[in-house]
């Protein structure tokens, strides 16, 4: 069983690839960080406090991540914009023989086409994590905003 450290190490090197693919608009490769069955939900720290299921987005396996990026690509219009993740370092919450639960906040930062720059939104990552085959893949994403408030479409994956 690999040690606190190097699970720090394997899960930062998860979400430092996650955030880069994000950033550098390569959403096509985004599900393929999750496992087939993985679940990926945005919520807000209320709803989220508050054991209630509803979630901004609410994904129930890697296919229906692969629908919300050809919707992307193809259907939906939305104001072109970049993000830019700024991750804390990871904490790990649980661990198993395959499986790490970790915990990380993040900003991001969006700039629209005319430069503008803002923070979008923040919160935290909690994650589950099979580390049993050749490379670590969420099994779980839940993402928290700390805020109940988004002032545009969130259109594109935190």
């Amino acid at each position: 069983m690999p040690s606190d450290n190097e699970l720090i190490g394997t899960v930062s090197g998860l979400l430092a690839e996650y955030a880069h693919c994000i950033d550098s608009d390569d959403l096509e490769r985004w599900p393929d960080f999750f496992t087939e069955d993985a679940r990926y939900r945005i919520t807000t720290t209320f709803n989220h406090d508050r054991g209630l299921p509803i979630g901004i987005i609410d994904a129930k396996n890697r296919n229906m991540m692969q629908d919300r990026v050809a919707a992307l690509r193809k259907a939906n219009i939305y104001e072109p914009q970049r993000y830019r993740h700024i991750i804390s370092v990871v904490r790990i919450t649980g661990r198993s023989d395959d499986l790490v639960e970790a915990e990380a906040s993040f900003m991001v930062v969006r700039t629209m086409i005319d430069g503008r720059q803002d923070l979008f939104v923040s919160g935290r990552y909690l994650d589950s994590i099979d580390i049993s085959g050749e490379r670590p893949l969420f099994t779980e994403k839940l993402v928290v905003l700390d805020s109940d408030k988004i002032d545009t479409l969130l259109a594109i994956p935190l």
